[in-house]
């Protein structure tokens, strides 16, 4: 079966939307993560917010709330250990990332063991199950998508220079404290919102997966996010198709995808033809034009 021939089921409609407005959010998040290194902080966000889920199931709440709220904890937890620009740089931030990741990932795991016959299948959200997508599910993942966009495009200058200059932007008097808080609770909505797609292992993929794919091919930010955002999408519709079409898990299909990309454009990239591509993005940068550093 197909993925057209099922859309006229009411759940492979909601996870094919589902897959599109997460592809959207995580390519868009994921330019920013890969822009400033936070690769390892999201890798620890996506696991130490799994306690979330239990605690949440344990008090009989949602279990998305529960990650979300956990989450807000979390990176504030991050933001009080590091110092000003520690989400960027520092063996200090690494260190208190490290711990971040075992520690919470354990705490959820520990909790899951004192509970005896535990009724709700939690591994859903350890590697996703975007087929039991719930309207209301739908609805937390548009508002969500929107908020956290139109944060990234009112903050869009400051990102940038702080991305790329993060001297002259502290030079200049912005605040970086707090935007490094924002845009950890930006990449933490958009773990929480991944976690029906991919659940909480597979989310740093999808997130950062995208943007280091867009990043061997563009030169500009705009492109880069345009790009990314397209990956995303085609990641998460291709990996739905796979899932229906041989019955394979649907968070890993997608997440091989978004691998898949990654790796032919590795590919394709050192290919000789592709050196025309590499001297022109070496020409835009040599003219001034905003373009990623690395």
């Amino acid at each position: 079966m197909t993925l057209f021939s099922s859309l006229g089921d009411g759940y492979v409609r909601r996870a094919l939307l589902e897959v599109v407005i997460v592809g959207v959010l995580c390519g868009a998040v994921g330019v920013h993560v890969v822009l400033r290194r936070l690769s390892f902080l999201t890798m620890a966000l996506t696991h130490a917010t799994f306690p979330g889920v239990v605690i949440a199931t344990m008090l009989g709440l949602g279990l998305v709330l529960g990650a979300g709220l956990f989450g807000v904890l979390l990176v504030a937890v991050v933001a009080a250990l590091t110092g000003p620009r520690g989400a960027e740089h520092g063996r200090e931030t690494s260190s208190v990332t490290a711990v971040v990741l075992s520690g919470g990932f354990a705490l959820g795991m520990a909790l899951m063991s004192t509970q005896e016959g535990f009724s709700r299948d939690l591994t859903a959200f350890l590697v996703g199950s975007v087929l039991t997508v719930q309207p209301s599910d739908l609805v937390v993942s548009a508002v969500t998508t929107a908020v956290v966009l139109g944060v990234l495009a009112a903050l869009r200058r400051e990102l940038h220079l702080a991305a790329f200059d993060p001297d002259a932007f502290a030079t200049a008097g912005y605040p970086a404290r707090r935007l490094d808080l924002v845009l950890l609770l930006a990449l933490e909505a958009t773990v929480v919102t991944s976690l029906p797609a991919v659940g909480t292992i597979m989310a740093v993929a999808l997130i950062v997966g995208p943007a280091a794919t867009a990043r061997l091919w563009c030169s500009r930010t705009a492109t880069m996010t345009a790009m990314a955002i397209v990956v995303g999408v085609a990641a998460g519709v291709i990996g739905l198709t796979v899932s229906e079409q041989w019955n394979v898990a649907a968070g890993g299909a997608i997440v091989l995808s978004v691998a898949a990309f990654f790796v032919a454009s590795l590919v394709l990239r050192s290919l000789p033809w592709s050196e025309p591509v590499a001297a022109a993005v070496a020409r835009r940068k040599s003219a001034g034009r905003p373009t990623y550093s690395g």
